[in-house]
């Protein structure tokens, strides 16, 4: 198993489990009734051959040298990892919610492939969702939305299989890269790009240290976002109109990342005002960055990362959305020109410290970032499955110790659709952001208009 996919085996625990998820709301087909999901779900149990990327399962042994490796699992048991479940009564977004925040909560089965699927029936307007959870050793959330979207079509009438029994490009479940003849040539790769990397990284480190140009590991403030946490989650979710993000991006020359990372901003001042837990410097977000092209469909995990300074120390909209956008300039000029291997040697430089929490309680002495803000790219057309309509498409991540909120953001058909994921009792009353960040993007509308 590459060590940047085994990195989220090492420390999980019942307080931080270590999978991301997703939940996707559709509408019933036209004609169909309740019975649909049923019928669903059945259909969902009769699969004859499931892919190898959903029959892996880790183990380690003194073959493997005591590292992760992965292997497949010949007794699948399809009823364990497809799940059919039923909203209360009135089956309101709050009762899909509180459910999904459970289902989320908990570890997935070391002894088994690491994925679930949850069929969820009884929710208003003639909807049902699925959430779903696969471990991040597994894959990256871009390696998930992709393999996602893979499994639905534009076309409503197209009969899908499920995604499971699709034919997915990917690692085989049983290679390990060679095995143990692999690892000399392996460890004598990593020696070299380590050392064709050190004067890049002297350089990155005069500019950051002499320049102040950048937010640094250690840089960002103590908040009630950065404790231990429990094993118990929060998760709230919702969407608003690309066109609007897009138009304020326009008027302020800036990105839409840009003005996503800004909406988060004003939310966060106004969530912790409202809770006098702001801080007086300004909170710092760590920005995930994908290293995989366009035409990249392998599974795993490929990701660096950005330093964000989310100036929520600022009252006025548009002076933290300049701040957001030259703070993200600064963050980019530092990783044009790397390589995939020296930006992914740069990011573990940068966020040392957050790994070392998962083993030691160092938040409680120096935060390398305040929270994670994701943006995934998503599908631009509506898509359906076996007639139903995707209406919503809602990601679901990983709070860490020391990082007790998670905000991931993707695209689909038109808009931006927020997933917050927080410990349920370090962040009280967590669906509070949501109006915040309606707000938050009003008051940007108005500072550029």
């Amino acid at each position: 198993m590459p060590p940047q996919d085994a990195m989220f085996l090492v420390p999980e625990s019942r307080e931080m489990p270590m999978h991301v998820g997703g939940l996707q709301v559709f509408e019933l087909p036209d004609g169909a009734d309740e019975s649909f999901v049923s019928q669903l779900y059945e259909s969902a149990l009769r699969v004859d051959s499931v892919h190898p990327l959903f029959r892996k399962r880790p183990r380690r042994s003194l073959t493997t040298l005591g590292q992760w490796a992965w292997t497949e699992d010949d007794d699948l048991d399809l009823e364990h990892h497809v799940r059919h479940s039923a909203l209360p009564r009135p089956g309101r977004v709050r009762e899909l919610l509180a459910l999904v925040s459970r289902l989320h909560g908990t570890l997935l089965d070391r002894k088994r492939p690491l994925w679930e699927a949850h069929l969820i029936e009884g929710l208003q307007g003639g909807r049902f969702a699925v959430y779903s959870k696969n471990h991040h050793a597994m894959m990256d959330g871009v390696s998930g939305l992709r393999l996602l979207q893979r499994s639905m079509s534009t076309d409503p009438h197209a009969e899908l299989p499920m995604p499971y029994a699709m034919p997915v490009r990917s690692r085989s479940a049983s290679s390990g890269g060679g095995g143990l003849l692999a690892l000399p040539g392996a460890a004598a790769s990593a020696a070299w790009d380590a050392v064709t990397f050190a004067p890049t990284l002297l350089t990155i480190a005069e500019k950051a240290l002499f320049e102040q140009r950048f937010a640094l590991p250690g840089q960002a403030p103590r908040t009630i976002l950065n404790t231990s946490i429990s094993g118990s989650r929060r998760f709230a979710a919702d969407g608003w109109e690309l066109d609007r993000i897009r138009g304020v991006a326009k008027s302020a020359d800036a990105t839409i990342n840009d003005v996503l990372l800004a909406m988060c901003a004003g939310a966060l001042r106004q969530y912790l005002l409202d809770l006098d837990a702001l801080p007086d410097a300004p909170l710092v977000a760590m920005t995930p960055v994908s290293l995989r092209n366009e035409d990249d469909d392998s599974v795993g995990n490929a990701t660096g990362a950005i330093l964000c300074n989310l100036a929520t120390d600022l009252d006025d909209a548009g002076e933290r959305l300049a701040a957001v956008r030259q703070s993200m300039l600064h963050g980019k000029d530092v990783l044009r020109g790397l390589d995939q291997v020296q930006v992914t040697a740069l990011s573990a430089v940068a966020l040392m410290p957050v790994a070392l929490n998962m083993f030691l309680p160092l938040h409680r002495l120096t935060n390398a970032y305040n929270l994670v803000i994701s943006n995934v790219p998503g599908p631009r057309e509506t898509l359906y499955f076996n007639g139903a309509r995707l209406q919503g498409l809602y990601p679901l991540s990983i709070p860490t110790h020391g990082q007790a909120l998670n905000i991931t953001v993707t695209s689909y058909a038109g808009q931006l659709q927020f997933g917050l994921t927080g410990d349920r009792r370090a962040l009280p009353s967590l669906q509070r952001l949501l109006a915040h960040l309606e707000d938050s993007l009003s008051e940007l509308e108005q500072a550029v208009g």
